[in-house]
């Protein structure tokens, strides 16, 4: 289907809206499953161990789902994302271990990898490239909005009995991951769905792996979402250590989530005026000094204030790095791309939250946001590189290499405006 005869985009905000009410779900479940799992005797171990099962069935799971949506529909994961995360949800409220936790939260974690693959993939068929940026933006607004409920929604939940209060809130977050189900119809274009089924060659992975621009945007992405999901994880233990309430804790999340969403509406015009490079390398090196300013013992007020400038700043690296290996990897392996992505997103949600877990237990539970802050460091070195291995260069040498079958249209022929790639400058 060509770019100009592309449908409207109401799927785009239906997209948002069920994002919103999974993302929900999820960011409810994550802070409550912590403070179940204190109530049945977890210490700072346990807590990174099960924050780390979450994303392990997804770090096996990414890669060949992301190879069935190339050459298939992407629609079909979005229900089964929902079943799964409302499934895990409830089930983690009713465990009576931490074994059944852990297993439960993996549950959950797969549920999400489903849903956002299916999801992406969606976005990055149905969007031209000059709009990939804004799109993937206001996608990722979904996820903001979700973030900015949730942990609001368990901390008011989440009470003096925080056995009992903890399991309501699991129970409250399987319901409403079951809503965003009624924002799923005619999501994906038909059109766009049949065009992929003609395609049958697999790209090899470590040929993706290799195009430029492709391993420093799933570094990022890591970093990013390794910073948020600590965060998450990580804040109700500094609150029980500091004798901040679980409402406070979920307000102070949810502020962070809402400089977020604040960011990346105004991304747009940020990269016009600074370009992709340098918006992506400042927001970087600033997380990093703000997660190291996490782990002094400061008062409530001056964690609203980092937090909320925290939140803005990790706003800038999902969306930038989810349109940089979209538009760096080959047309015919773009959800395996966002795959390997998500897969580097989940190693990292595997490592982290144990690493995390060990420095905690041998250096006080204020040294995971340390570690968060090398880690943000790192990604805005390799920041600095996105323009040496720009998407346009990518696009055009990836696909030199691997022509497309007689008759496909390819988005990419459309010419980007310069708004879009800013960096080529």
């Amino acid at each position: 289907m060509p770019v100009s005869q592309q449908p409207g985009r109401s799927w785009l905000l239906r997209l948002v809206i069920a994002f919103a009410f999974a993302q929900g779900a999820v960011s409810m479940a994550r802070p409550a499953v912590s403070y179940r799992a204190l109530a049945l005797g977890a210490d700072e171990r346990a807590i990174g161990v099960i924050a780390g099962v979450y994303a392990l069935l997804p770090l096996f799971a990414a890669v060949p789902l992301g190879r069935r949506t190339d050459h298939g529909r992407c629609a079909p994961l979005l229900p089964v994302g929902v079943v799964l995360i409302s499934g895990g949800c409830a089930l983690s409220g009713l465990a009576l271990s931490l074994p059944a936790m852990a297993a439960w939260s993996g549950v959950m974690g797969l549920g999400h990898l489903c849903f956002v693959i299916g999801a992406q993939s969606i976005v990055a068929r149905q969007s031209a490239p000059d709009e990939q940026d804004r799109n993937f933006g206001h996608f990722t607004i979904g996820a903001s909005l979700g973030q900015l409920v949730g942990p609001i929604a368990a901390g008011a939940l989440i009470g003096g009995d925080m056995a009992r209060t903890s399991a309501l809130a699991l129970v409250v977050s399987a319901a409403v991951a079951a809503v965003s189900l009624t924002s799923l119809w005619r999501i994906e274009h038909r059109a766009h769905a049949r065009e992929r089924t003609t395609r049958a060659n697999s790209v090899p992975v470590h040929r993706i792996l290799r195009t430029r621009g492709v391993p420093a945007g799933i570094f990022i992405s890591l970093a990013v979402l390794s910073a948020t999901d600590i965060l998450t994880a990580y804040l109700p233990v500094i609150g029980e250590h500091r004798g901040i309430a679980p409402a406070t804790i979920g307000l102070l999340l949810s502020l962070r989530a809402a400089a977020t969403i604040a960011c990346r509406l105004v991304m747009t015009p940020m990269i016009r005026v600074l370009g992709r490079t340098v918006l992506l390398t400042v927001t970087c090196l600033l997380g990093a000094l703000l997660c190291g300013g996490l782990a002094l013992p400061v008062p409530v007020w001056a964690l609203a204030v980092m937090l909320a400038l925290l939140g803005f700043c990790l706003g800038v690296g999902q969306p930038l790095s989810m349109t940089t290996v979209v538009q760096a990897a080959p047309d015919r392996a773009r959800s395996t791309a966002l795959a390997l992505r998500l897969t580097g997103n989940r190693l990292g949600q595997v490592a982290a939250p144990a690493s995390a877990g060990l420095i905690a237990g041998v250096a006080g539970t204020a040294a995971p946001f340390v570690m968060l802050g090398v880690l943000l460091l790192v990604a805005a070195g390799l920041g600095t590189r996105t323009s040496m291995s720009g998407p346009g260069k990518e696009i055009q040498g990836a696909r030199g290499r691997l022509p497309a079958p007689a008759g496909t249209v390819h988005k990419a022929r459309a010419q980007p405006s310069r708004e879009s790639f800013p960096d080529r400058e």
